[in-house]
């Protein structure tokens, strides 16, 4: 691979660093961190326009419909478009409502959001914020979205928007357990909570072809899909919307919001959204390392942008394909089902690890993961609890 491709962006920041040379040293590293900044800003707000239209797109395209195709080639700049209508509406907000926490929400639950991104290895050097606890700041940061979600809840004193924002703070709670502990196979394997050294980690092939990514051992493959599922509740996506189920509660606690507050809460999903896929990106399928040797010659930042758009497809997917669960059936699902499979997890890799990391690790991880999904499957058996249904039909 060529140095000069792969560290373009690294080189690039020296390059602008060495204004400041002559500068004290409290300056250059301001100023790095701004270089920083921006950048993570302009990728990801790039991104999240592009998402925005490609979405519809891939949705229209699922579903036998036209999406858009009239805003510009292709309906490309449908984006720019919303942004505009965005812009100039109407802020209206409630007589009644909390004026501060009203317009502190939305301002939060973005910057919530935003921080996140800078803890995430994006190529080989390419980490805005390298601390060593990045894990766990990043899950102590996101946090902070269920603050946020309550704050437009309450301040907006209307009793959907209340009802939505409760819904919303329950299932985020319930799949946030889920959420921290499947990570935490991970970080017990590598022993460490920095995402660069969980990366460098994965790094190498087994025989040469198969790449010892953490997704390819059992307790891996059971954590990453638990932690995909738990990263589908956390941002609110499809089947497990329903803080915003249109036939019930409206937008749930965007109800009382328009104009550019809205789109900021908008906004802060899609960031959240590939906060939690580039997460399980570096988590699971080995950041930015290549999954074939022989292209390594291809810059770590485009593998990692690759994965980072397969998991967003996986999300399109879904949103396109299943329908709207229950609440009840989310919390169910939560607390007897993802939680006792992410402590099996956890118990697998440990296995894993002791019997050597081998073959007879590999095997016996997926003995343990088996026992406790079988268990489960039976113990929480839903056919036996509903009566089967009779279809009747008019003459």
């Amino acid at each position: 691979m060529s140095n000069s491709v792969d560290q373009i962006f690294v080189n690039a920041k020296q390059w602008l660093l060495s204004w400041f040379m002559p500068a004290p040293g409290w300056v250059i590293q301001v100023a790095s961190s701004l270089i920083n900044i921006f950048a993570l800003l302009f990728v990801f707000l790039t991104l999240f326009a592009l998402m925005s239209v490609l979405e519809r797109k891939i949705l229209g395209r699922i579903q036998n419909r036209y999406g858009p195709n009239r805003v510009g080639p292709f309906g490309l700049l449908q984006p720019v478009a919303d942004g505009i209508k965005m812009l100039i509406k109407e802020d209206i907000v409630p007589a009644r409502a909390d004026q501060l926490v009203h317009f502190l929400a939305p301002i939060l639950i973005a910057a919530a959001a935003i921080l996140v991104l800078g803890v995430i290895p994006y190529g080989r050097n390419m980490t805005p914020f390298t601390i060593d606890g990045g894990i766990l700041f990043f899950f102590a940061v996101g946090s902070t979205t269920e603050l946020a979600v309550f704050m437009a809840g309450w301040g907006s004193n209307n009793k959907f928007s209340m009802l939505g924002a409760m819904r919303a703070i329950a299932q985020m709670i319930s799949y946030e357990l889920p959420l921290i502990i499947t990570v935490l196979p991970v970080v017990m394997v590598v022993g460490s909570l920095t995402p660069d050294r969980i990366v460098a980690a994965q790094a190498g092939y087994t025989f040469g072809v198969v790449p010892r990514w953490f997704v390819f051992t059992p307790w891996g493959a059971t954590a990453f899909i638990l932690f995909f599922v738990s990263g589908l509740v956390e941002s609110n996506r499809t089947p497990f919307d329903v803080p915003e189920g249109e036939s019930e509660i409206v937008a749930g606690h965007m109800t009382e919001y328009s104009g550019f507050k809205y789109a900021t809460f908008f906004m802060a999903e899609y960031i959240g959204m590939f906060a939690i896929t580039g997460l399980a990106a570096t988590l699971f399928l080995g950041g930015w390392h290549s999954p074939v040797q022989t292209l390594e010659f291809i810059p770590s930042y485009v593998w990692f942008f690759a994965k980072l758009s397969a998991l967003l497809f996986v999300y399109i997917w879904l949103r396109g394909t299943l329908p709207r669960t229950r609440i009840d059936q989310i919390m169910n699902f939560a607390w007897k089902f993802m939680l006792p499979m992410s402590f099996t997890c956890m118990i697998a890799a440990a296995v894993w690890h002791y019997a050597g990391r081998g073959l007879r690790g590999w095997l016996w991880s997926f003995v343990v993961i088996a026992i406790v999904y079988t268990a489960l499957s039976m113990l929480l058996d839903t056919q036996r609890k509903f009566a089967p249904r009779t279809y009747r039909f008019a003459e």
